[in-house]
């Protein structure tokens, strides 16, 4: 299968008062259709940063990245704006739900900003929810909601566009350990039942263990040495591999 993304030496600085901040560095990897793969590395290790460049939300000060077979640097910012709501479904730590929309409301937003009806989608966004466990929770509010409970929201919103990249930043920072981990299988269940693929960042051990791959982000470094294959993945393996890197 083609890669949906494909990284080729990038690098990118930003610049401080104390001068040039390298935050990526020669970073490479590739990402095909139906993988799930995790980058995993500290906080302040770039893996926000790579998120916002494999969508187009910032441009790299060296190499490439493309998208579902399209180079961003080649797109105009129209055209990458495009791409990305066409491509790219994101889940954030923080949920981004609007208070003041119910569930299904929220859940309908990819198809408004696609230019589609949301109330002729709505029978697939009910099954959507009850797919997800929140059929019961389809005319709430956010503020009514579990922590857990908003990020399946997320999730189902992530999922109601149809596109095929789920881009994760740090989806369980912000839950319980119980709530977390039912978020996670929820990620893991979609990636199988719906072909998409998923692309996650986090921190997390446990988190990690549900990857197909983990990369490991350094200081802007991927290491590819200490990458790790599944299925089958264990906490105390992400482990062993954190301390050989000295995390």
């Amino acid at each position: 299968m083609n890669p949906l993304v494909r990284i080729r030496g990038l690098y990118k600085i930003y610049d401080t008062r104390e001068g040039a901040a390298p935050v990526l560095k020669d970073v490479g990897f590739e990402v095909r259709e139906r993988e799930f793969v995790c980058v995993m590395g500290p906080s302040g290790s770039g893996k926000s940063t790579l998120l916002h460049l494999i969508s187009g939300l910032d441009q790299p000060n060296a190499g490439t990245v493309e998208l579902a077979g399209k180079d961003l640097r080649k797109l105009s910012e129209r055209e990458r704006t495009l791409l990305r709501r066409d491509t790219i479904g994101h889940v954030f730590q923080f949920f981004n739900l609007l208070p003041n929309l119910s569930v299904l409301e929220n859940v309908g937003l990819p198809l408004a900003i696609q230019g589609r009806r949301p109330a002729e989608a709505e029978p697939g966004l009910r099954e959507l929810l009850a797919r997800l466990g929140l059929a019961a929770k389809a005319e709430s509010f956010p503020h009514q909601l579990s922590g857990g409970e908003m990020q399946r929201v997320s999730i189902a919103r992530a999922l109601a566009g149809g596109q095929p990249l789920l881009l994760c930043d740090e989806p369980t920072g912000n839950l319980s350990q119980k709530a977390g981990l039912e978020v996670m299988q929820t990620l893991h269940r979609v990636r199988d039942e719906d072909a998409r693929t998923v692309l996650l960042v986090t921190h997390n051990p446990r988190d990690a263990t549900f990857a197909d791959r983990v990369l490991f982000l350094v200081d802007g470094e991927l290491h590819t040495e200490q990458a790790l294959a599944g299925p089958g993945l264990s906490v105390e393996q992400v482990h062993e591999a954190l301390a050989a890197l000295h995390i």
